[in-house]
């Protein structure tokens, strides 16, 4: 597949980048190169393959994986952070308006 300068630029407009002529040719190879391999992975053979709902293995000798348990833990962090960002209303960061279009 080929990727335009027209989608480079689109996807850069969407996420808000400004890029150089330079930039939008180097992604544009980038992504183009991205999409071929993928193109080659949809070539292979994957009917025998069985689908996973678990990344992880189970260790030998157990037929689930090792996981730990889920459990809440305070944060007790906010204040420190909050204590070095330049514009804060507690709870919250202040941030620059980015959305402007």
């Amino acid at each position: 597949m080929k990727i335009s300068c027209e989608d480079v630029l689109r996807v850069a407009e969407l996420a808000h980048l400004e890029l150089t002529p330079e930039e939008i040719e180097l992604y544009r190879g980038q992504l183009d190169g991205i999409l071929s391999y993928i193109g080659k992975l949809e070539k292979l053979d994957v009917s025998n393959v069985e689908p996973m709902a678990q990344v992880l293995f189970p260790a030998p000798g157990n037929d689930q994986p090792e996981l730990r348990d889920d459990t809440l833990a305070p944060c007790d962090i906010a204040e420190a952070v909050l204590a070095q960002a330049p514009d804060a209303a507690k709870p919250f960061f202040r941030v620059p308006r980015v959305i402007e279009r």
